[in-house]
């Protein structure tokens, strides 16, 4: 399955380096072309000719030649390695080099490959139990995930301390499968395929200090973005005001009223093949904007609003539509009465219905609970996943989708 894969390792000085070894034997057992990255302290737990042996590559410790051990080109090796790679992993990741990856530091072969890697990055946290909880490794970890590094959680057990908690180092077959689930997508079902996706809430003016919005968040759409761009697709993403970095390879389009992503969407619509509007459009706006900040009248007295009609941008995309349309749903009651008819006034192929009374759904969480909802009636619930992995799902029944000609998938 990994025939001609080019796969690069990073070993950190973690007693579970020993892993390791056996990861790179099972990379090239599967056809894998394997090269090793070790920090300094690595070397203290497992010997360079080790995964020398294994990889028949030469490992890299320094960035700088030395002499019986390290060709001339040492000192540009991390930038080749970063060109050459389809994909690295960090494994074991200490909180160190964690730390290092999250603030761009670069004094070492490792972490300077990182910066210069054009492939996704994988890391997997391996460490005492307190200093894997501890505060600044979560906020580390959580910083790294938004820029779209991957990573593998560690799992509870065992450690060498003799404590016993979160911190080990999965076994080498999980991380092999971990590896293969993140690079094999690059294979790309999704391959060169147009998708506009729309993300996060709009911000209505009512004043240039106040507005109307809502709570979105953005990371179900950016979580789409990042996993289409992730199977080969060329990916537009129209975001309303979030605070998330952009995926790699996707092109951004920021945008701020309901106005504003009306014109972006069908201004990038037509030269799309796919659409998936996972934004949370307001559906009103208010009637006029004053030019200054609106002051606070004396205490009893009421300010009224005026609102209008927003333009319905997903019924506008159905009513021309020319490839697959997927619409977003969230709703607070009579949840699948409600998408049915969403998906059917609209012309839409798919609807992702969430329910804001399902626990770690809707906005603002890192994980979420769909429905989709398909023109024929039938329905694919799924239980609660990572955001990431939802919009794995609903990117393959939008596969499903095309292949069939826009008809219910058997199998999501």
């Amino acid at each position: 399955m990994l025939t001609g894969k080019k796969i690069l390792i990073g070993v950190c000085g973690g007693i579970s380096a020993y892993k390791m070894c056996s990861v790179v034997r099972l990379l090239k057992k599967a056809g894998a072309d394997v090269r090793v990255l070790m920090t300094r302290s690595a070397t203290e737990f497992v010997a360079p000719i080790t995964f020398s042996t294994l990889s028949q590559e030469e490992v890299t410790v320094s960035l700088w030649p030395d002499t019986g051990h390290e060709s001339t080109s040492a000192g540009v090796r991390h930038i080749t390695l970063g060109l050459w790679a389809d994909v690295m992993i960090v494994a074991p990741a200490t909180a160190n080099t964690i730390a290092k990856l999250t603030h761009g530091l670069a004094d070492n072969a490792l972490t300077s490959t990182a910066l210069a890697l054009r492939c996704p990055l994988i890391v997997a946290p391996a460490m005492d139990m307190d200093m894997y909880e501890h505060p600044a490794t979560q906020e580390n970890c959580a910083t790294l995930r938004r820029r779209g590094v991957f990573i593998l959680p560690p799992e509870h057990g065992a450690l060498a301390s003799g404590l016993s908690g979160a911190g080990r180092l999965p076994e080498p077959e999980a991380i092999v499968e971990y590896l293969t689930s993140v690079l094999l997508p690059l294979e790309c079902d999704l391959q060169g395929r147009k998708i506009l996706i729309s993300a996060g809430p709009t911000y209505e003016p009512i004043d240039p200090v106040r507005f109307i919005g809502n709570r979105s968040s953005g990371k179900m759409g950016f979580a789409l973005a990042k996993c289409a761009a992730r199977r080969g697709a060329i990916v537009t993403l129209v975001s309303g005001p979030v605070a998330l970095h952009t995926p790699p390879a996707v092109t951004r389009i920021d945008v701020e009223t309901a106005a504003e992503m009306h014109d972006a969407v069908l201004q990038q619509y037509r030269t799309n093949e796919i659409v998936i509007m996972a934004a949370a459009v307001a559906d009103y706006t208010p009637g006029t904007v004053e030019p200054t900040k609106i002051k606070k009248q004396k205490s009893g007295t009421e300010l009224i609003l005026e609102l209008r009609s927003t333009t319905d941008i997903l019924k506008e995309l159905g009513a021309e539509k020319h490839g697959i349309v997927v619409g977003f749903a969230l709703e607070t009651d009579n949840e699948l009465h409600h998408a049915q008819e969403k998906l059917r006034k609209k012309n839409c192929d798919m609807i992702v219905l969430n329910s804001v009374r399902d626990e770690g759904a809707g906005f603002g969480t890192d994980t979420n609970v769909v429905t989709l909802v398909f023109r024929d009636g039938k329905t694919e619930p799924l239980p609660k996943m990572s955001k990431d992995n939802a919009a794995e799902k609903i990117l393959d029944a939008v596969v499903h989708l095309m292949k069939s000609g826009g008809t219910t998938p058997h199998a999501v």
